[in-house]
């Protein structure tokens, strides 16, 4: 597959969850765990994608071989780092 049209959903529930399907693909035929885990679908946008497009934090060929062999790709939010964690690292102590 060359070329494949979109639709890019982000996930109500999830900050960071993206779910990609072909262009046109009823949300309702997905797998109903995934349905439940995504929750709410808001359209982001329509997209081309081909094998020379650059996706911010996904490999193109991986998401095109995920559609085209389960109708969909879901992007799971980034790891948190440590850098982003440093508030959880702080004890908790009385002043």
């Amino acid at each position: 597959m060359s070329k494949l049209i979109v639709d890019i959903y982000r996930s109500a529930r999830k900050e960071g969850m993206y779910l990609y399907v072909r262009k046109g693909y009823d949300l309702e035929q997905l797998p109903a765990a995934l349905l439940s885990q995504f929750g709410r679908a808001e359209h982001a946008m329509a997209m081309l994608l081909t094998a020379q497009k650059k996706l911010a934090r996904a490999d193109v060929q991986a998401v095109m071989a995920a559609i085209e062999a389960q109708n969909f790709y879901l992007q799971m939010p980034p790891a948190a780092s440590a850098e982003d964690d440093y508030m959880q690292q702080i004890p908790n102590s009385k002043l």
